[in-house]
């Protein structure tokens, strides 16, 4: 049997799981599992630890290999579970050699289960060169890595490492290559990818780099950006926002709190008026642009005014997809030592962010009907526009297609094709 790669967390891990599958694939794996986990929050460990468990009973002849950002912040915890075979860190899992340093600890006996080594000592991002995307609609380019911000909450820089930029010219050819294998949108990947080049000769910005594809690539038809730092956003990028109709009008944005002292706890550089601002400014440069944002509910320390910031956020920035993260302590981080809100509290203000989201995104599929929409096929009926909505097709169509249609309605999370 072949390598099988179990994904969670972000849009970088995802690409990284087809170099995982190739390499794994070279270095002579097979019948094994490679599970490539999340750190961002507990629960997302805990998860990855339940689906190891259920590997293991359901393939017990199997290699089962964790790695991933909670591989590398905890691995010995995962080498302590019976159920895992092997543990490679996030600097070997998309090398040749770190699969083979893995193969070859398996001819010997007592060997460490863990082959994990110090993430900040990795200094370059290298191109990926991947040709395909298993069962993918749309092609993943990752142009950055690392993070040299400390947010108060999260431990994905000692995942990941510093901040480390792939060079200008191997990102557009790695574009120009999964274009001319058919891929029709292409989304631009990274942890803090608007930290974009701040190490490369001359320094050059996420901006530049995405005027760059889009002028030597012109047969890309869609080019899609993960998530951003609004304040990082550089002017050459807000031109292209403006200027450059095959850049998607859709931004997903690190928000985190509508709360300025929260904000300030978090370590986070922005502040609530910069926020709306930014939103401002690009509604008016591109004014079918939407935003999808990054919100914590239950902080350390947040109070229910505090909170309230947060809903009213949604609207002063005109928020369409909310991706809400019930704070989640980490352990070595600042905010893990600060007081802590009761579960309960947590939960209950998560419910209402998203349900405040929820309103937010039927607004949003309200003001769509009539609309035309150049969709993105992800299965045979259902893709998704170019703000990123989710749209049901009335006939079949191949993925990867991008087909042309009217909105005549929706469900409430999806809209329905005329």
């Amino acid at each position: 049997m072949s390598v099988e790669v179990v994904t969670f967390g972000c849009r970088l891990n995802a690409a990284e799981s087809e170099v995982i599958r190739r390499e794994a694939t070279r270095a002579g794996f097979n019948d094994t599992v490679v599970v490539n986990t999340c750190a961002v929050t507990a629960e997302a460990v805990r998860q990855a630890r339940q689906t190891i468990r259920a590997l293991r009973r359901h393939r017990p002849q199997a290699k089962i290999i964790v790695t991933g950002c909670a591989a590398q912040t905890e691995p010995q915890a995962f080498a302590a579970m019976p159920e895992t075979d092997r543990v490679l860190g996030n600097g070997e899992k998309l090398s040749g050699a770190g699969w083979a340093m893995a193969r070859a600890a398996f001819a010997v006996d007592g060997s460490p289960k863990a082959i994990v080594n110090d993430i900040m000592a990795v200094k370059e991002t290298a191109p990926h060169l991947i040709d395909t995307f298993t069962g993918r609609a749309r092609a993943f380019v990752q142009v950055q890595n690392g993070c040299d911000h400390r947010c108060t909450f999260c431990i994905i820089p000692f995942g990941r490492g510093n901040s480390r930029s792939v060079p200008m010219g191997a990102v557009v050819a790695d574009v120009r290559r999964l274009v001319a294998n058919g891929y029709r949108e292409i989304v631009l990947t990274g942890v803090d990818i608007t930290s974009y080049g701040g190490e490369l000769p001359g320094a050059p910005k996420l901006g530049a780099l995405v005027k760059q594809i889009l002028k030597h690539v012109p047969d890309l038809q869609r080019l899609r950006l993960s998530s951003i730092d609004s304040v990082e956003a550089d002017r050459a990028l807000l031109d292209a926002i403006a200027d450059e109709p095959r850049l998607m009008p859709h931004l997903h944005l690190s928000l985190q709190s509508g709360d300025d002292l929260i904000l300030k706890r978090m370590k986070r550089r922005h502040d609530r008026a910069a926020a709306i601002a930014f939103c401002r400014r690009l509604r008016q440069l591109r004014p079918d642009i939407v935003f999808g944002a990054d919100l914590i509910a239950g902080f350390p320390t947040e109070s229910e005014e505090m909170f309230r910031r947060s809903l009213d956020l949604v609207e002063e920035c005109g928020l369409t997809y909310l991706h809400v993260f019930p704070f989640s302590s980490r352990p070595g981080t600042p905010a893990a030592r600060m007081p802590q809100l009761t579960s309960a509290i947590v939960r209950e203000r998560a419910r209402r962010l998203r349900e405040t989201g929820a309103l937010a995104l039927r607004r949003h599929l309200d003001g769509e009907i009539g609309a035309r929409r150049r969709v993105l096929v992800e299965s045979e009926c259902a893709g998704r526009t170019e703000q990123f909505t989710a749209m049901k097709l009335r006939a079949a169509s191949p993925p990867g297609a991008i087909v042309e249609c009217t909105v005549g309605s929706h469900d409430g999370r999806q809209l329905l094709m005329a």
